[in-house]
């Protein structure tokens, strides 16, 4: 399957209503209440939980897209440059993945029964268990951090600063990228 020059239209929406969701989710994250034994999931839980399964399903959307439509590295990068931006995206690909399952889980721990919206039960994916609760947060926490560290370096100081690559111009609606 050949290589195509500019990320397309399916792409770049999938791209940024994932960032557009991120930033909502760590607002909401931030925001809500700290978690305490015996607590139910309030509206902001709810609200997290569910944007979390939905950036899931649209990074699984991304990823497969990614996968079925591949675009060249920008031609003006060095190889170790194209090698590192291609395993910073894969390891962005994984981050979110690990933070919003990890997030499921802990959910899921807890015993919780969430309605995604309000409208359709999410199914979870362990019973109950009180002994996963410390380290599944642990781990949910270290990946938001990795996360968002990870985006911080990779469009500010790599994209913006370093490469000065233009890839927000390719990743841009072409309205906004002229």
């Amino acid at each position: 399957m050949p290589k195509r020059l500019h990320y397309g239209t399916t792409a770049k929406i999938l791209h940024w209503l994932v960032v557009a969701l991120l930033v909502t989710q760590y607002s909401i994250g931030w925001l809500m209440p700290n978690i305490k034994r015996g607590m139910n999931p309030g509206l902001a839980m709810t609200l997290h939980i569910s944007i979390g399964t939905l950036i899931l399903a649209l990074i699984l959307a991304r990823l497969a897209w990614r996968l079925t439509h591949p675009v060249a590295p920008e031609s003006s990068l060095a190889p170790w440059q194209r090698l590192t931006s291609e395993a910073v995206h894969w390891l962005l690909y994984v981050l979110v993945l690990a933070t919003t399952l990890s997030g499921w889980l802990f959910a899921s721990a807890r015993g919780w029964t969430i309605a995604w919206f309000y409208i359709i039960p999410l199914p979870m994916l362990t019973a109950g268990n009180p002994q996963l609760l410390h380290t599944i947060d642990g781990w949910h926490q270290d990946c938001e951090w990795a996360l968002l560290t990870l985006i911080g370096l990779h469009f500010a100081l790599v994209h913006s600063l370093y490469y000065r690559d233009g890839v927000m111009r390719r990743m841009l609606p072409r309205v906004l990228a002229t």
